[in-house]
């Protein structure tokens, strides 16, 4: 099994990643071993039966990294590059997410090999609950907690709601967060990553003394995230220059139209055929646009050594998950232009608000938007101030000082209870 992590680019970065923060917190190497490598990995296959009568076998994924301060939590991706390696990649940044932002969780991914856009409704829900109901003597709400991720959406989380519910013989709207509202949903848990992103944008220009107003912002990946990002961003009178998504993107100078680039993509589901606002060009381009800020809010390991020189940015905000490799962060670290948001602070709105919604479920009792922005305002600020005080301090890279914080909660707690038996 870990032959085949190591297959991944994913996850020899996170690893990476890890050692070099591991080397510089000095964890011991026996407790290394149980800090970096997942507590359990899962393959299953799926059979669905298709529209036209005919029968697809899908591959279908969960790593659960960690459990020792609680359950696991992460995103279910549906996406034709979903692979085990890439999973426990994602889990173990979630588990030093989750830690960063004081949650009570370990990290968890899960994934299926698929390509959403080419299935119908019923065969999405068909495969959802085929690969629930294979999963359900490994999830719960106290195990681990699925939330939408890539190609997935509350729906999604919808049937899987309702395939643990039905096994079990009663409703438990605890078994997944990111569900519709009607069902036990938190209210503001679609946006709040794109919100959090926003946040932690304008708290860094303002820490730079810049201005909000007029800067010029470049958004790589116009998904949920990027969308409500660059809406967020736009109301605080930033001015979005670029946006694009797997077709392509757009870019005017003088700005977008935020709101129309919102209803256009709802309506045609991607950015493909948009003319008339802008000059189209590649996600390649749009990474080496010259703005105040740069998020990339798609894939991982979108920033490699061959572009990040090309970087015009003065705020590299990681909305997505390891999108700048190892060997691009290695340059970075040396560009003092350059000021990173690292994506286990960056996207953390997401979780956050996830455990706000579990919170909630568990004790049937629920609170409004507002207090559900305020309460992740709070939250991401604490995490903001303790990685920017770490850095300062001890002279550190933004990203080493976030990793150091979140991984040496997750040392201290598996040194603490000990190694059973």
């Amino acid at each position: 099994m870990l032959d085949e992590f190591m297959q991944s680019p994913a996850f020899v970065m996170a690893c990476q990643q890890y050692d070099r923060v591991a080397d510089y917190l000095s964890i011991p190497q026996g407790e290394r071993v149980r800090t970096k490598f997942p507590r359990r990995a899962f393959i299953v296959s799926i059979p669905v039966r298709m529209d036209d009568g005919q029968t697809a076998m899908f591959a279908g994924y969960r790593v659960q990294h960690h459990l020792s301060v609680g359950p696991t939590k992460g995103g279910l991706r549906y996406h034709p590059a979903v692979t085990l390696g890439e999973v426990a990649a994602l889990a173990m940044w979630m588990s030093w997410k989750c830690a960063l932002s004081g949650l009570p969780y370990g990290g968890a991914k899960g994934g299926v090999t698929c390509d959403p856009r080419k299935m119908s409704i019923p065969e999405l829900e068909r495969m959802t609950r085929r690969f629930t109901q294979e999963m359900i003597p490994f999830i719960g709400p106290h195990i681990d907690v699925m939330a939408p991720d890539l190609g997935t959406n509350e729906q999604t989380m919808a049937w899987m709601m309702d395939t643990y519910s039905m096994h079990v013989g009663n409703p438990v709207p605890q078994i997944v967060t990111g569900k519709p509202v009607a069902l036990g949903g938190s209210a503001g848990r679609r946006e709040a990553t794109g919100r959090g992103v926003a946040y932690l944008v304008n708290r860094t220009l303002e820490n730079l003394n810049m201005a909000s107003e007029g800067s010029r912002i470049a958004i790589q990946g116009f998904g949920n995230v990027g969308s409500v990002a660059a809406q967020q961003l736009h109301r605080f009178g930033a001015k979005v220059i670029a946006v694009s998504d797997y077709t392509g993107g757009i870019y005017n100078p003088q700005g977008l139209d935020v709101n129309a680039l919102i209803d256009y993509v709802e309506k045609h589901k991607h950015l493909g055929e948009l003319r008339g606002m802008g000059d189209r060009i590649t996600n390649e381009q749009l990474l080496e646009l010259e703005c105040d800020v740069l998020i990339p809010a798609a894939l991982e390991r979108q920033i490699t050594a061959q572009n990040v020189g090309k970087l015009h940015c003065r705020i590299l905000a990681e909305a997505a998950n390891g999108p700048t490799t190892v060997e691009a962060d290695d340059i970075l670290r040396q560009r003092a232009d350059v000021f990173v948001i690292p994506d286990v602070l960056c996207n953390a709105g997401g979780v956050i608000v996830s455990y706000f919604e579990w919170v909630q479920d568990l004790q049937s009792f629920f609170w409004s938007e507002a207090e559900v922005n305020d309460k992740l305002y709070r939250q991401l600020e604490t995490a903001y101030h303790q990685v920017t005080h770490f850095a300062k301090k001890h002279n550190l890279y933004m990203r080493d000082a976030a990793l150091a914080l979140g991984i040496n909660k997750i040392a201290e707690a598996k040194k603490l209870r000990g190694l059973f038996p």
